[in-house]
């Protein structure tokens, strides 16, 4: 398993708060579902990076 880099992050009370539900939701911690979204967020952009680029 790859070493996890640790960095302070600043949020919104708001979104900290969905976030927390959200994770509570699908049994994450709020690391985890942080980790969780910005995964699929980067999935997401590659996948739509390869649509996006020209046939050869």
């Amino acid at each position: 398993m790859a070493e996890k880099k640790a960095f302070i992050l600043r949020i919104n009370p708001e979104v900290l708060k969905e976030v927390e539900s959200w994770a509570t939701d699908e049994f994450r911690s709020i690391n985890g579902q942080i980790e969780y979204l910005l995964q699929q967020a980067l999935l997401n952009r590659k996948k739509s990076m390869r649509k996006k680029k020209p046939d050869l």
